[in-house]
């Protein structure tokens, strides 16, 4: 199917939103890439995120990107910063030529409950809404994995390097926080939606 949702948080900046129901076939016809992954759905979660940066910008060269010892994609000779994620059945992407930018997109369950302290301090564990906990836990996870990606060279402890401050379970919201490297702090401001299933949020910063 087509895109579920595009958002254009800054006019720098551009977000996609995709639902696979598609064969392979499909996104070949403008991801020309050959990725070396053998599971057939990994594959497909994997050229649905690049056809998405097609989608959102026409032209955008998939064939030149390269990937860090991170395990983060990006350009070599581009002045496009971008991030990817999928999950299942749903692909996102962020694109800015402007900002460092990370994004992440999960599945709500009752499965991130049992890692929860290995990626939350006491403190943020403290400001869950008991009654929606695996909507909170699936948006913090994500919230620190977009962070993750936002950074872009490894080596972050979820718990001592990122700080979420207590934020509302709203359709569409913010999230305030820190990221703590090398004895400096960069405050973070991000955003999220969420859906039935599963839910995205992103960061696009100054890095």
């Amino acid at each position: 199917m087509p895109l579920i949702h595009t958002i254009q948080p800054a006019a720098d900046t551009k977000i996609g939103i995709w639902h696979i129901t598609e064969e392979e076939a499909f996104f070949r016809e403008k991801v020309s890439i050959e990725p070396q992954i053998h599971h057939p759905h990994k594959r497909l979660q994997h050229l649905a995120a690049r056809y998405l940066l097609v989608a959102l910008s026409p032209g955008f060269p998939v064939q030149d990107i390269c990937i860090k010892k991170s395990r983060k994609p990006y350009l070599p000779s581009s002045d496009w910063h971008f991030s990817l994620s999928h999950c299942r059945d749903w692909a996102a992407a962020i694109l800015s030529n402007r900002h460092a930018v990370g994004i992440d997109v999960e599945t709500i369950s009752n499965k991130v409950e049992r890692v929860a302290h290995k990626f939350l301090e006491p403190g943020e564990l403290a400001f869950l809404d008991l009654q929606q906990l695996h909507l909170h836990l699936t948006l913090c996870w994500c919230a620190k994995e977009a962070i993750y990606k936002w950074y872009g060279e490894g080596g972050i402890d979820f718990r001592g390097n990122m700080r979420l401050e207590p934020f509302a379970l709203l359709k569409a919201g913010h999230i305030n926080a820190r990221f703590i490297k090398d004895g400096q702090t960069w405050p973070l401001h991000l955003q999220y939606v969420r859906y039935n299933l599963f839910c995205v949020v992103w960061v696009a910063e100054q890095s």
